[in-house]
């Protein structure tokens, strides 16, 4: 099948505010629902959590949070992803809260699953945002953690990554699809719901994104654009980005443990031994820029 007609691509549809959005039912999976949302100033979206625990990831410009679990004011700095640290707000199950734009153009993106357990809102603030530069060579890309394993949060891991042009990421490939525990009960691979939101630095710009099992019954390259949105169910997920583009992607994911253990394709985990330094264009993004 071509690239752009995958079953796994979300196209943004800019009539409306809100221009992606998949539920557990449209994506075929158990947990994870994802939005994004583009405002003007003054403009207002009201929203109740339920039973389900949210994150909500400031793209770009500015806003105020009021909710019967605390008000937020000035949530967001960055003009765009490629200007700056995220702000994210972590709210819990049974809340009821209003996102005001304070900001001429404001651009949000928001995850929810089922809560297991009660944990308080929090914001998480730039400077309170983990930067890792992971990989090697042409595999280095910066992962920043809002959300990560160990926040005390119900399911969800909420995660960006900037994949400078010409390099790869998620790579080696690899996998959680499966909840494998050793006999100390240790974690060492997860069955994980994904998503990746794309952002590219040029409108013209783009990447791909293989999406591929062990045994081949799926194996699927996608053509992802800016503001794309791509689904990960299952399976191996590399993705590289074009020369001459930088590429982002929000990865928020869901499943059976709040957790990033994953398994890596034993095909290419041999290319991590010829990594012997790290690509100085890293950071893309760091609190230096605001």
């Amino acid at each position: 099948m071509p690239p752009n007609s995958s079953s796994f691509l979300i196209a943004p549809d800019f009539r409306s505010q809100e221009y992606v959005h998949i539920t557990p039912h449209s994506a075929g999976w158990d947990h994870l629902s994802f939005a994004a949302r583009r405002m003007r100033r003054g403009d207002r979206w009201d929203f109740e959590t339920g039973v389900n625990e949210l994150a909500l990831v400031v793209l770009g410009g500015a806003c105020q949070v009021s909710s019967n679990h605390g008000d937020w004011t000035d949530v967001g700095r960055r003009r765009n992803v490629f200007a700056g640290m995220p702000y994210t707000l972590y709210l819990p199950a049974q809340t009821r809260f209003t996102v005001e734009a304070t900001s001429e153009e404001l651009d949000i993106a928001y995850g929810w699953c089922l809560a297991k357990e009660a944990h308080p809102a929090r914001l998480v603030k730039p400077s309170g945002v983990e930067i890792e530069i992971r990989g090697g060579a042409n595999v280095t890309r910066q992962i920043n953690k809002m959300i990560p394993p160990g926040f005390p949060a119900s399911r969800l891991v909420v995660v960006e990554v900037y994949t400078p042009s010409g390099n790869w990421s998620s790579y080696p490939p690899h996998k959680h699809d499966e909840h494998i525990v050793d006999a100390a009960g240790n974690i060492l691979e997860a069955d994980l719901e994904e998503v990746y939101f794309y952002k590219i630095d040029r409108p013209e710009g783009f990447a791909y994104q293989r999406i591929y099992t062990p045994d081949q019954k799926i194996d699927e390259l996608i053509l992802a654009r800016d503001s794309h949105l791509v689904l990960s169910p299952q399976g191996y997920h590399p993705v590289v980005a074009a020369p001459g583009y930088n590429c982002y992607y929000l990865n928020m994911l869901a499943g059976s443990a709040q957790s990033l253990a994953a398994t890596d394709d034993p095909e290419h985990t041999w290319v991590k031994e010829t990594w012997t330094e790290k690509d100085p264009r890293l950071p893309l993004v760091s609190l230096e820029m605001e």
